[in-house]
């Protein structure tokens, strides 16, 4: 076999497994924006293949010691500040869970929970670096480790802001004692997302600082990773797309008895989607394109 062939063997071989990658991709966020809006067995099973991409991206991009570590670090803090907020109310509101109720409990927490947090906050962090301009390469330097955490919790807490009133209100995966002006969902259960997440992220932040861990350094490969990313954050959002375009109607009430429209909730949570997850995912795309366009010059 000559040089030539070779050559053009591994490139076809190359080109292949990317396609293949892809379509995978294509496939499990298909997947997951048709159908995870609705809390079924199957959107169980698509949050489980979540959770594991997550792991699995963050060992090619960060190593596995250091998304294990952030996966430790993530599941620790929310089953105990979770199991502290049903019991107490502090800081999220009073509430309980009704989804997952044949699963395995941490306290009162459904198993599945903790891992969501992680897989959620992954994705989160990872765009947060993006909009920082890779802050999280550069946490020597206090500003980034500081700052980061903080950005990193907000667009976490956006993903919360779409999903909590639908899922809550609607679909009942958890209840809220006293509803709340959110259609049922009440402005601490936002502070109690942001504080939570700050907590890990801060964490986190403090071990990639003193730590020899890097991100990946090969650039082409850096950014196609770092755009599956944006697209796995942006995707838990895009599901609600779904219901809206179905136009159900109808009147729900919360648990304080407040009485909302189907499809005000539905349009509602469309128009948050859009003003915060889409336009900091696309925020995270143009920097992407700006720093590829950048290096080619």
């Amino acid at each position: 076999m000559t040089t030539e062939s070779t050559h053009v063997g591994g490139y076809s071989y190359r080109l292949s497994r990317e396609i293949a990658l892809w379509l995978a991709i294509t496939c499990i966020l298909a997947a997951a924006i048709g159908y995870s809006w609705n809390p079924t067995p199957f959107a169980q099973a698509l949050a489980a293949i979540f959770i594991g991409c997550a792991l699995l991206h963050g060992a090619f991009l960060y190593g596995l010691r250091a998304v294990l570590v952030l996966f430790i670090i993530s599941v620790t803090i929310t089953f105990a500040v979770e199991n502290m907020g049903t019991a107490t109310g502090f800081p999220f509101g009073h509430y309980h869970f009704e989804v997952g109720g044949r699963l395995p409990h941490v306290g009162s927490i459904p198993i599945i929970v903790g891992p969501l947090w992680f897989g959620a906050g992954y994705f989160s962090w990872v765009v947060a670096s993006i909009l920082l301009d890779s802050a999280d390469q550069r946490l020597d330097r206090p500003m980034n480790v500081i700052t980061l955490p903080i950005v990193a919790a907000f667009v976490m807490t956006q993903w919360d802001l779409v999903i909590d009133p639908p899922e809550s209100t609607i679909s009942k995966a958890w209840i809220w004692h006293d509803g709340g002006a959110d259609f049922g969902v009440p402005l601490s259960n936002y502070l109690g997302w942001l504080f939570t997440s700050w907590l890990f992220y801060q964490a986190f932040a403090l071990y990639l600082r003193h730590s020899t861990v890097g991100r990946l350094q090969d650039t082409q490969q850096s950014r196609k990773l770092l755009l599956i990313a944006i697209f796995f954050y942006v995707s838990a959002g895009l599901t609600h797309v779904v219901p809206w375009l179905a136009g159900n109607s109808g009147e729900v009430a919360d648990a304080a008895g407040h009485v909302w429209q189907i499809h005000d909730l539905r349009e509602t949570t469309v128009a948050v989607m859009l003003f915060t997850m889409f336009f900091t995912a696309m925020l995270a795309v143009l920097r992407l394109m700006k720093e590829h366009f950048s290096a080619r010059l």
